[in-house]
């Protein structure tokens, strides 16, 4: 159908955002041991894929850096410090310019009422196609973040998974990194609540 939006990706055209995956979050974020596992799953994988990333903390001098279990050795001049809550910030903006290309943005982090919503808004006020990931999100009740899962896809954003995107980015068993790839996801992601609303 001419004009519909199908929310498919390609790894020339998405760039994946990580929203203040830090330390002093860890005891109150519902399944963060789970969150920081896709999270790293996504790092991983847009390395092999060369899909570039960017970062976000949260007022890191006082609420830490990103988790060590994140691997940034390859993105740290792309992770930057914020106290809005959307990732939306004039350096993530002028990184976004730079990557004309770029049409669809992969978004993962905390937390998924909060951040990741105004994330998103903003991202879609700028015409940027959205793919939250629900494996990848969390919040510290799973009322916020369920209901904030409802709202993304309201407003237009595709919610997904970390294993689905993967899938979609690779195209098929003839991409040159597939086989690295595939291995990201023959572990299926941990489980991190989604399905009480089942």
């Amino acid at each position: 159908m001419a004009g519909r939006r199908l929310g498919k990706l390609a790894a020339d055209s998405t760039a994946f955002l990580l929203c203040d995956m830090q330390e002093k979050f860890r005891p109150s974020i519902r399944y963060f041991p789970e969150i920081i596992k896709v999270a790293q799953r996504m790092v991983t994988a847009g390395n092999i894929m060369k899909i570039p990333i960017i970062a976000t903390e949260q007022y890191p001098k006082g609420l830490g850096s990103t988790v060590s279990e994140i691997d940034t050795s390859t993105f740290e001049d792309k992770i930057f410090p914020k106290t809005v809550f959307s990732m939306v910030i004039p350096e993530v903006e002028e990184q976004l310019k730079t990557m004309s290309n770029i049409k669809s943005i992969v978004l993962f982090g905390i937390e998924t009422q909060v951040c990741i919503l105004q994330t998103t808004l903003d991202l879609l006020e700028r015409n940027y196609e959205v793919h939250v990931l629900a494996d990848g999100c969390s919040s510290r009740t799973m009322v916020e973040r369920m209901y904030a899962l409802d709202r993304l896809r309201d407003c237009g954003a595709y919610i997904t998974t970390s294993e689905s995107v993967l899938f979609m980015l690779l195209g098929g068993a003839k991409h040159p990194n597939f086989k690295e790839v595939q291995a990201l996801v023959k572990t299926a992601a941990p489980d991190s609540g989604l399905l009480s609303k089942v």
